[in-house]
């Protein structure tokens, strides 16, 4: 195992600057995901680590060791692609030990090394097999063999599930996490999905536009971003957003009025704030509390609402969506550019029309300044109970 250390690392594509100043340590068998949107970077900075893309400047570590100018084959890194890019012609057996009779070991440890690969994939059975007769999960795992095979320093996962549908990927994060348990080695996993972040990581790299904006365990990041981008980008629905006016703050709460006229207390250090400044409250989906509505419906976790109007808003429903365990309600509200998102228990029935009143506590609000930046918010997140 090795740990990875880049320190000001860059990129650039002609005039295109790709990756600016990246430092970041990846621990001796930790499990790192990038994640960000397209184009952000993330696929580059894992090419600059195996090699396969050169750097515009910086320094890179594997174990200690400067690989800046070492060739791909000689950094003790595999990578495994969106692809799955397996010989047709080859049997699984064979697909797994090319590379290794590439390096002129003897038979029988090409056979202990793809046998014990394969048994810890579980597909030990299939080896006599071709990649057309696999499954696409089957074909993932084969990809994985390979590179296991090689007994690596580090590995490198190139969005290995995005050819997959949404089953069989639920079904291969839980295999990756068994792997990385048991291998022990470190592994640094690309994807744009950040459910599989949150799934799979030790930590979290969240990128845009070719820099990090935060590096954090998965509750880190979920609890306290450190801006409106990493707030937006980590959860599923993800955060609202509503635009509001500072009115009153001090180093405890900053209290905020909405466009619609509500008064939003939020429990952050508002201390740098002043009344007038333009802000943006943030309320996560499911940190709504559902108060007294215009519908005679009442649910096991439905709350009463409290005796003000601070902390509360009034909305109608435009579009409700029924997932069973949870019901996704949207509304039209002031302030929100597109519409408002409120994950309610699976048995709340609600209609296109009806009217909520919702209640938003002060310590699961965000706030963030005019340039994106989360006001601190308490290190721990107070849950509320049903």
């Amino acid at each position: 195992m090795a740990d990875v250390r880049l320190t000001n690392v860059q990129k650039a594509f002609d005039q295109t600057q790709v990756l600016r100043d990246i430092n970041l340590e990846v621990r001796d068998g930790e499990f790192m995901v990038f994640v960000g949107p397209s184009g952000c970077g993330k696929s580059t900075l894992l090419r600059v680590i195996a090699g396969l893309e050169d750097m515009t400047g910086g320094t890179l570590t594997i174990g200690g060791r400067v690989v800046n100018d070492v060739p791909p084959a000689e950094r003790g890194i595999a990578m495994v692609f969106q692809s799955y890019a397996l010989y047709p012609h080859m049997n699984l057996f064979d697909n797994m030990a090319f590379g290794l009779k590439l390096t002129k070991l003897s038979d029988d440890e090409i056979k202990t090394a793809v046998h014990s690969a394969a048994k810890i994939l579980n597909i030990d059975h299939l080896l006599d097999r071709k990649p057309k007769d696999l499954s696409g999960g089957q074909r993932q795992r084969v990809a994985i063999g390979r590179a296991i095979v090689r007994k690596p320093k580090v590995f490198l996962f190139d969005e290995p599930l995005s050819n997959l549908d949404a089953a069989l990927r639920v079904r291969m994060r839980y295999e990756f996490a068994k792997l990385h348990e048991e291998l022990k080695t470190t592994m640094v996993y690309v994807t744009h999905d950040q459910v599989e972040a949150m799934t799979l990581a030790d930590r979290i790299v969240v990128l845009s536009a070719g820099k990090i904006e935060q590096v954090g365990t998965p509750l880190e990041l979920y609890e306290h971003p450190v801006n409106q981008f990493v707030a937006g980008f980590i959860g599923s629905p993800r955060m609202n957003f509503i635009d509001a006016e500072i009115v009153s703050s001090d180093a405890t709460f900053a209290q905020a009025r909405l466009a619609s006229g509500a008064l939003m207390r939020c429990q952050v250090n508002g201390a740098s704030a002043h009344p007038g400044d333009k802000v943006v409250l943030g309320v996560r989906p499911e940190h709504f509390h559902q108060g007294q509505s215009d519908f005679s419906t009442s649910t096991a976790n439905t709350l009463s609402a409290t005796s003000s109007n601070t902390n509360q808003i009034e909305a109608t429903v435009t579009f409700v969506e029924s997932l069973g365990s949870s019901t996704q309600a949207y509304f039209a509200f002031p302030g929100v550019e597109d519409a408002l998102t409120c994950s309610l228990d699976g048995r709340t029935q609600i209609r296109q029309g009806d009217v909520l009143k919702l209640n938003m506590p002060p310590e699961i609000c965000y706030l963030f300044d005019a340039a994106g930046r989360a006001f601190p918010r308490r290190k721990a997140l107070s849950r509320p109970t049903s």
